[in-house]
């Protein structure tokens, strides 16, 4: 068995878990946050919504069907560093092109693997996500410690140009055309557009930094808002964006940040969740229907609606804003979080988690049938009011 490189792994509390170098040797920082899924590490590491965070795997075998060149969900490696306890030595899948360990070095990727990821999870669900570094160069936890407290924090972090293509591009439908979106990247994964394709829906994907003409300009019958990474509370200008588009009455679905996005639009706070909600396997209850659905969730904000936040149940009431009445439509069962919105008087709602799921359940894959469906409505409504 070949000899790893000792590493170490420091808290900005100081606690320190000792381990050996997984993928790069080197040196890094970020947010430490626990993922609690059991599959899906090649589209978790390349989500860019993990932009800046150290991913800690609570599954204890991460690595085992190694990797391949289908299932990124970019175009790229976006967490900061990886944490996992027990590392497969040879992958082994049909669809597998390479070995996890290989890519992460590859990417630059600093990571640690022989770490106790069941005690670092308890202590991150005890006292909350906090900065943390990694180190396979320096052995000193105290000297790491000391960085660790110089990196930036998650809250405040404006990250949405960092994550966002530089070029709009096109997925287009799969068989008959119906609708076209405009869908503003905020750290978008490949799979929203490819979901929407399923459904006769052409998406074009533009710069976070686009203006709500720019979106409209495509031919866009709605307007979709990405997830993505960062603090929402500095997310202005795509707030903005979406004030106007729900004044003209466009059509709007929001997932995670983009929820958060159209929360604030909506005249709601946001803030930091003590360790937030990341994994495969979080239950929500759609409001709608009365049905639970077992959810894919990676989001360490959320949407403050009056009465909600701190597990307060969230009240089922219609609540007024500058633009009509809106609805709690999705709550977390595990601690009360708002999970959804949908907006009465206006073609507007949200869903603060992941019905494209990639990896994860399909529990939540009605939503894109919801967004065509409201797509549908709003554009046979204005056929009616032009005839």
């Amino acid at each position: 068995m070949v000899k790893r490189r000792p590493a170490i792994l420091v808290l900005e509390d100081g606690r320190t878990f000792p381990g050996e170098a997984y993928g790069s040797v080197g040196e890094t920082f970020g947010e430490a946050v626990f993922n609690t899924g059991m599959t899906g590490y090649q589209e978790t590491l390349t989500d860019p919504s993990y932009h800046r965070q150290v991913v800690v795997q609570t599954a204890p075998h991460i690595g085992n069907t190694g990797v391949n060149g289908e299932d990124d969900e970019s175009g790229r490696i976006w967490v900061a560093g990886y944490v996992v306890r027990d590392p497969a030595r040879i992958g082994s899948n049909w669809r597998a092109t390479g070995g996890l360990e290989d890519r992460l070095a590859t990417e630059g990727v600093v990571g640690i693997s022989g770490v106790d990821t069941r005690a670092l999870t308890r202590h991150l669900r005890e006292r909350g996500a906090m900065r943390v570094g990694i180190s396979s160069v320096d052995s000193d936890p105290q000297s790491l410690l000391t960085r660790v407290r110089q990196a930036p924090q998650m809250a405040g972090a404006d990250l949405s140009a960092e994550v966002t293509t530089a070029e709009p591009y096109v997925v287009e439908a799969l068989g008959e055309h119906r609708f076209t979106v405009a869908a503003l990247d905020l750290g978008i994964k490949r799979n929203v557009p490819r979901r929407l394709a399923t459904r006769g829906v052409t998406t074009h994907v533009l710069p976070a930094s686009s203006t709500i003409d720019q979106l409209l300009a495509t031919g866009a019958d709605a307007i979709f808002l990405s997830p993505g990474p960062g603090d929402p509370a500095t997310a202005d200008a795509p707030v903005a964006l979406a004030r106007e588009a729900l004044r003209r009455e466009v059509p709007l679905f929001g997932i995670c940040f983009g929820s958060q996005i159209l929360g604030r639009a909506l005249g709601f706070g946001t803030y930091k969740l003590g360790y937030g909600h990341r994994g495969i396997n979080q239950p929500v209850l759609d409001r709608a229907t009365g049905k639970v659905e077992v959810t894919s969730h990676n989001h360490g904000f959320a949407v403050q609606v009056p009465g909600s936040g701190n597990g307060a149940v969230v009240p089922d009431q219609v609540i007024d804003t500058d633009f009509g009445g809106v609805r709690v439509s999705h709550v977390c069962l595990n601690d009360n979080v708002v999970e959804g919105l949908r907006a009465v008087d206006v073609p507007a709602f949200t869903v603060q988690y992941h019905p494209e799921a990639a990896a994860g359940p399909h529990d939540a894959d009605y939503l894109f049938d919801r967004f065509a469906e409201l797509i549908e409505g709003r554009t046979h409504s204005k056929g009616r009011s032009n005839a």
